[in-house]
C-alpha cells in the first residue's frame, strides 16, 4: 500500500510538472494514465517489497529476530533514492521527451558534459521536490506502515505459512498477472498521444527494464515480418534506374571541410522557411552553393548524428552503436576513404571527445589528428562544454594554413548546446530557453560567417568543398513533441570554391545517411560500403527520409508522414494519404537496420 501510494503521487507530480502538456489531455486521458499505469505500479511495488517480505518470512522462522529496523532503513534509503530519480526524470523528460532509462549511462565517463546538459534545470525546485516528497512519505511510513506499529501473533506455523505464501504471491504482480507474456511498458499505452502514454509509465520500472537490457541486446525486438521480406523491401528503396547524375564540383580531389553544427534546426534557418535573421551567414552560403531543403536528421542525439553523417549508418532507437567500439570498427567512415585517397585527415571539437564514446569512434575512423578541449586555453572555455565556437574556428583557420593538401577536416561546433552560453551580446530579447537557444544559434552563425570570410582569402579556398550540416535538430522553438518531423528537419549545404553551380536547391527528401554517399559520388570516390545512403544528385524511384526517436520511427515520403511507436505497435500520426505499403516499408526499415546493427 505504501509503495503503490508513492507511485500514484509520483505520477501526479509528473503530470503537474509538465502542466503545459497535461492541459492538452482530456480528464478521461489523465485518469487513464493512473488506471493503465497501475499494473506497472503494482509490478515495481512487488520488486521493492521482495526484501521486506523475505525479512518477515525469516522473522517468522526466527521469532526473536527483530527485522523492523532493517525494513525501516531499507524503506527510507530506497525512498530517498527513488525521489532523486523522480526529480531527475521530471527535468530530463523536458529535454529528451522520454522517461528516464539507461541513456544517461553512456555519459557517466564524462560527468562534466552530463552536468552541462542539465545546466538550465531548476535545481532548487527539484531539490525542494526531493525534500518534500521524501519527508512526507517518511512521516507517513512512521505513522502507519512501520512494522513496529504492529504486534505479530507468533503462532509459529501459521505465521511461517502465511509469510511464505505472501512472498510467493509477489510473483503475480511482479510479472503482471497470470498471462503467458510477462508485463512490459505497452500495458501503460492507451492513447495516440505519446505524452499520455509516457505519463502512464512507472519510471523506476522503465529504468530497471532498460538497465537489464543495457548493452545486452542480442535479439531484434522489431520482428514485424520475415527477415527476407524486410531485406527485400529495404533494398528496393536503394534501387536506382540510372547511374547518371549531376556533377557540381569543378576540380578533382579538392580539399573537403566538413562542418557539423550543433542542434541547428531548420526552424531557425531563413533559407529553409524558418525564422528570418537568425542565420544570415548560413543563408548567404546556401545562396552561394547548393542547399538540400528536405534533409532530416536520423536521430536526436549528437553521438547518433555523428555516426549517421560520417558513416552513413542508420540510428538505433533505445541504444547507439557508438557505445560499442567493436561494432564501430566494422563501420565505414569518410575519414577512412579520404585517407585511402591520399588525404590528410583531422577532427576539431572544442569539447571533450570522450563524451558519449565519440573518441573511440573517431579513432576507429583513422583520423590523423584529433583536436579537442585540452588543446585550447582555459580562458577560451564557456562554463560547461569547452572552447567557444569562434575560438574553435580560429584554431581551424590557423592549422589549415599549414595543412598538407588535399585535406579532409571535420569541425564540430558546441555553443548552440544548452545552457546556450555565448560570448557576444544577445541579438534577440528574452531570458527563456527559446530566446537563449536562438541567440546561441545566431552566435554560431556569426562565428561561421567570420570563419568563411577569412577562409575565402586563403590560397586553399578555390580548391575546397565545404559541407555544412547539423548533427540533429531541436524541439525549440515550439517545443515539438519527440516524434514530430519539424524536430528533425535540418540544413545541409554544399559550398566552397569548387562548387560550379550557385544557388541550386535540391528538394529531394533525404536523411543524414545519404550525405556520405552523395559526397563520395561527387568526388568519384568508392562508396559501395555506404550501403545505407543514396546519391541525392541522382534520380530516385522512392525518395524518403527515415529517423528514429526513443523506441519509435518517422518515415516520410511524398505520400505523407508516418510516425510509429514500437511499444504500442501502432502509428502515432499517419497522414490520410499514407498507404499500408508505406507503413510496412517503414517497419521493414526499422527491423532490417536493427538486425544489421546486431550483426556488427
Amino acid at each position: 500500500m505504501f509503495w503503490v501510494l508513492y507511485y500514484i503521487v509520483a505520477r501526479g507530480i509528473f503530470l503537474v510538472y509538465h502542466l503545459d502538456r497535461t492541459e492538452q489531455l482530456s480528464a478521461s486521458e489523465v485518469a487513464k494514465t493512473f488506471l493503465f499505469g497501475s499494473r506497472l505500479d503494482f509490478s515495481f511495488t512487488a520488486y521493492t517489497s521482495l526484501l521486506p517480505f523475505l525479512a518477515l518470512f525469516i522473522a517468522a522462522l526466527l521469532p526473536k529476530l527483530n527485522v523492523a529496523k532493517l525494513v525501516r532503513y531499507y524503506t527510507y534509503t530506497l525512498l530517498v533514492f527513488m525521489t532523486i530519480l523522480l526529480a531527475a526524470d521530471l527535468e530530463l523528460y523536458t529535454f529528451w521527451g522520454f522517461r528516464l532509462d539507461a541513456s544517461p549511462l553512456q555519459y557517466l565517463n564524462t560527468p562534466g558534459e552530463m552536468a552541462a546538459s542539465a545546466a538550465n534545470a531548476p535545481l532548487f525546485l527539484l531539490f525542494l521536490v526531493v525534500i518534500a516528497i521524501s519527508s512526507l512519505f517518511i512521516l507517513l511510513f512512521k505513522l502507519y506502515f512501520d512494522p513496529e506499529k504492529f504486534r505479530l501473533q507468533h503462532n509459529r506455523w501459521p505465521m511461517i505459512s502465511a509469510s511464505f505464501l505472501y512472498l510467493i504471491l509477489l510473483v503475480l504482480p511482479l510479472r503482471g498477472g497470470i498471462q503467458q507474456i510477462p508485463i512490459n511498458q505497452s500495458v501503460a499505452y492507451f492513447s495516440e498521444n505519446p505524452y499520455a502514454n509516457h505519463a502512464g509509465l512507472n519510471m523506476p520500472w522503465n529504468l530497471m527494464h532498460a538497465l537489464l537490457k543495457y548493452n545486452k541486446v542480442h535479439k531484434n525486438p522489431y520482428g514485424y515480418m520475415q527477415m527476407p521480406e524486410a531485406e527485400g523491401r529495404v533494398e528496393q528503396l536503394y534501387t536506382t534506374t540510372t547511374d547518371s547524375f549531376a556533377t557540381v564540383i569543378s576540380t578533382p580531389k579538392p580539399n573537403v571541410l566538413f562542418i557539423i553544427l550543433e542542434s541547428y534546426t531548420a526552424k531557425l534557418v531563413g533559407s529553409l522557411g524558418g525564422e528570418q535573421g537568425v542565420t544570415p551567414n548560413l543563408d548567404k552560403l546556401a545562396a552561394e552553393g547548393i542547399s538540400f531543403t528536405n534533409m532530416y536528421a536520423s536521430g536526436d542525439r549528437s553521438e547518433k548524428g555523428m555516426v549517421a553523417l560520417l558513416s552513413g549508418y542508420p540510428v538505433q532507437t533505445t541504444t547507439s552503436i557508438i557505445k560499442t567500439p567493436k561494432k564501430t570498427e566494422k563501420l565505414p567512415q569518410l575519414s577512412k576513404v579520404f585517407r585511402q585517397q591520399g588525404y590528410t585527415t583531422s577532427y576539431y571539437y572544442g569539447g571533450e571527445l570522450e563524451f558519449a564514446n565519440i573518441k573511440s569512434y573517431l579513432l576507429n575512423g583513422g583520423y590523423n589528428k584529433l583536436v579537442d578541449k585540452a588543446d585550447f586555453p582555459a580562458e577560451s572555455y564557456n562554463s560547461k562544454w569547452g572552447a567557444h565556437d569562434h575560438i574553435l574556428f580560429e584554431r581551424v583557420l590557423k592549422d589549415l594554413k599549414q595543412e598538407k593538401m588535399p585535406f579532409f577536416s571535420t569541425v564540430y561546433t558546441l555553443s548552440s548546446h544548452e545552457p546556450f552560453e555565448i560570448p557576444i551580446p544577445a541579438k534577440f530579447p528574452g531570458t527563456d530557453d527559446a530566446a537563449k537557444f536562438k541567440n546561441s544559434v545566431y552566435y554560431t552563425d556569426w562565428a561561421l560567417g567570420r570563419f568563411i570570410t577569412e577562409a575565402k582569402k586563403q590560397p586553399w579556398w578555390q580548391n575546397t568543398l565545404v559541407v555544412i550540416v547539423a548533427d540533429h535538430g531541436h524541439p525549440l522553438p515550439g517545443n515539438n513533441a519527440n516524434h514530430e518531423p519539424a524536430k528533425f528537419r535540418i540544413p545541409f549545404i554544399l559550398t566552397g570554391g569548387v562548387i560550379s553551380e550557385k544557388g541550386k536547391e535540391v528538394t529531394t527528401l533525404a536523411s543524414q545517411t545519404d550525405i556520405a554517399t552523395t559526397l563520395l559520388a561527387q568526388l568519384k570516390f568508392p562508396h559501395q560500403d555506404f550501403k545505407w545512403g543514396r546519391n541525392l544528385m541522382a534520380s530516385t524511384d522512392y525518395p524518403f527520409a527515415f529517423y528514429v526517436f526513443n523506441d519509435g520511427f518517422g518515415f516520410i515520403t511524398p505520400q505523407g508522414v508516418l510516425t510509429y511507436d514500437n511499444v504500442s505497435k501502432k502509428p502515432i500520426t499517419r497522414d490520410a494519404s499514407v498507404t499500408i505499403e508505406q507503413v510496412d516499408i517503414g517497419k521493414a526499415y526499422m527491423q532490417y537496420s536493427f538486425e544489421d546493427f546486431l550483426k556488427k
